[in-house]
């Protein structure tokens, strides 16, 4: 485990195995990764198997972003070695009431619900996607 941000290419094979490459724009993604806040990857017999990254605005906003695991290492406690890496980063760096928020793929909330994560009454998380230039 290294606390660092995927590589660009380390990115795209694990964003393309994990099946988000119809939703990922790889054109920008190395910016976006440069702009993280924090970063882990885990390593296997020196490839990358793993990776997670905090992005936001350092303060008050703190989104947990591509969490995502090589399918054939899945199920071994990666994702758990991920996010108690970021947890860590969390409370060492996020001050009293920052708001720390995911997007979980469906089937995956109750990984997500043992860190903390949950839906909260009153709340409705909603995002959008730009598409031709547009939010839909």
């Amino acid at each position: 485990m290294l606390k660092r941000v995927s590589t660009i290419s380390e990115y795209i094979k694990l964003c393309c195995a994990v099946g988000w490459e119809d939703y990922m724009n790889f054109e920008v993604a190395e910016e976006s990764l440069n702009q993280s806040l924090f970063g882990v990857i885990v390593q296997y017999q020196g490839e990358v198997v793993g990776m997670g990254r905090v992005i936001g605005d350092g303060r008050i906003y703190f989104y947990i972003q591509d969490i995502a695991v090589l399918p054939e290492h899945q199920n071994k406690g990666i994702g758990k070695l991920i996010m108690e890496t970021i947890q860590e980063y969390l409370k060492e760096n996020a001050p009293e009431k920052s708001f720390v928020g995911l997007f979980a793929a469906q089937g995956k909330e109750s990984f997500y619900n043992k860190y903390g994560f949950k839906k909260h009454e009153g709340m409705t998380g909603m995002f959008g996607v730009i598409q031709d230039k547009d939010v839909k």
